[in-house]
């Protein structure tokens, strides 16, 4: 459902942004503004970008756990729909002491609990955002994609940067696609990395920079294709492929040289200057759209 009224307004409803790491969360908090909407931000403590606190209306802190008092939080400002927007760095909350620093309140317990306590362990990214999302909506605050209220984010289909593909880069892509799906079905990653059709790198718990920079490590030549894919059940709620300027600066470092992503369900952040650092560091971006598992067969034309 569209977050918009007939005009393409918010007319003032205060939209709830619970904010992670990195640009991601400022271009929607931006998005929403210039819709005429409000901003209720709630920043995830350790991870948030400090240009938020400017665009929010209100504005507050939170621990990664605390999800009763994110929940306390929107409704005490009349947030009843709300987006999830930004990284979470999933490496810290396994790190010495990680549960000491990172507490859940009453409700995060009660969510996670059946998660890490229960015989049947289920960490999974999909299964813990699920519970967190439905820990919302039954308490009357619902979780919406981010792209609702910013669609002007997610990628269009084209060159976004760059040239179009070699037969031989072509050749990687098409191999990487079905790498990443099935790692995206297994809901491991989202990024794989390949070179002559061998895989050099697959994302997990490290996320997609240190993916990338591993794969350079591995391939100081340079050359690699890297893809990032949606996963198949991907719930567009959150945890949306997202690519902005540092995923740029780790395929420079690793001397990678296409970066292919999913059309229509891949966010681009500060795309223009994204295309800008591309162009400058000699690297495709390419946007496919989905077709059974793999790349449309279409003709790429530089995207508008």
């Amino acid at each position: 459902m569209s977050g918009f009224l007939r005009d393409g307004t918010l007319a003032g409803e205060t939209i709830g942004i619970l904010a992670g790491w990195g640009r991601y969360p400022v271009a929607v908090a931006e998005a929403i503004r210039r819709r005429g909407g409000r901003t209720a931000i709630l920043a995830i403590r350790d991870h948030a970008d400090a240009d938020l606190e400017p665009l929010a209306d209100v504005f507050g802190t939170v621990g990664v756990a605390e999800i009763g008092g994110a929940i306390e939080f929107f409704k005490r400002h009349g947030a009843v729909r709300t987006t999830m927007a930004g990284k979470i760095h999933k490496t810290k909350l396994f790190g010495r002491g990680a549960w000491i620093r990172n507490l859940p309140d009453w409700t995060g317990l009660a969510t996670f609990w059946p998660h890490f306590v229960t015989r049947h362990r289920d960490n999974r990214d999909d299964s813990l955002l699920g519970a967190i999302a439905a820990a919302f909506d039954a308490r009357g605050v619902r979780i919406c994609p981010a792209t609702d209220f910013a669609p002007e984010l997610l990628a269009a289909g084209g060159v976004v940067a760059g040239r179009s593909l070699s037969a031989r880069e072509r050749q990687d892509v098409d191999f990487g696609w079905r790498l990443a799906k099935e790692l995206g079905r297994l809901d491991i990653g989202q990024t794989v990395v390949v070179k002559d059709r061998a895989p050099l790198a697959l994302e997990a718990i490290e996320g997609t920079d240190e993916c990338i920079r591993r794969a350079g490590r591995l391939c100081p030549a340079g050359g690699m294709v890297v893809v990032k894919v949606a996963k198949p059940q991907q719930d567009l709620r959150f945890d949306m492929p997202t690519v902005g300027v540092g995923t740029l600066e780790s395929l420079a470092a690793a001397r990678a040289r296409v970066l292919v992503i999913e059309a229509g369900r891949t966010i681009l952040v500060d795309g223009a200057a994204l295309t800008t650092a591309a162009e400058r560091a000699g690297i495709t971006i390419v946007s496919f759209f989905d077709a059974a598992g793999l790349p449309a067969e279409i003709e790429i034309e530089q995207a508008a």
